[in-house]
């Protein structure tokens, strides 16, 4: 005869082995059997999974790399755009922060615009996969919450270079541009 398990989560394998083994020997006391645990594939699976994470991890740092210089682009451009409005705002008193604050607000409803559809995606791909696959996938908040996070934090970092360049802007200059 022949018994094989299915064991849920790998963490769980020496457990079920131990509780197997507790329950051959007080009905089998002649130990007429054997356990063969495929660790060997556990291994492999565990590394298989170590590398899959730092190509992923690989991935979304180039990610959010281009995409943060893609929000630098932007607002560099909102700047030039707004060039003399900058030079009205300067010339009607506006101190060189309130220019940075404006700018920084504006990445910052850029970020979380752009951080709000990466979650939509984040959450129906992995449900996609789990639909028409037998892979099963795990969303939970922290990840969602991490994501969010530094998905915000890296656009805000790369707008504030276009938002001190805005604001050391000389108002003079400024107005005179058209």
């Amino acid at each position: 005869h022949e018994l094989i398990l299915t064991i849920d989560k790998q963490e769980n394998v020496v457990r079920a082995v131990d509780a197997v083994r507790r329950v051959l020997r007080n009905n089998h006391p002649k130990e007429d059997y054997s356990i063969v645990v495929p660790l060997e594939l556990i291994r492999q699976a565990r590394e298989t999974r170590r590398l899959f994470n730092i190509v992923l991890g690989s991935i979304a740092a180039i990610s959010l790399i281009v995409g943060g210089i893609g929000i630098m682009n932007i607002m560099l451009a909102t700047v030039s755009e707004r060039t003399r409005e900058i030079g009205i705002r300067r010339a009607l008193g506006a101190r060189r922060i309130d220019i940075v604050l404006q700018f920084l607000m504006e990445t910052l409803i850029l970020s979380i615009s752009g951080g709000v559809i990466g979650l939509l995606f984040g959450a129906i791909i992995p449900m996609l996969i789990t639909a028409t696959t037998d892979v099963k996938t795990v969303l939970t908040f922290h990840a969602f919450a991490v994501a969010f996070s530094v998905s915000v934090t890296v656009s805000v970092i790369f707008g504030i270079y276009p938002a001190r360049r805005a604001a050391l802007m000389d108002p003079i200059e400024a107005l005179r541009h058209e």
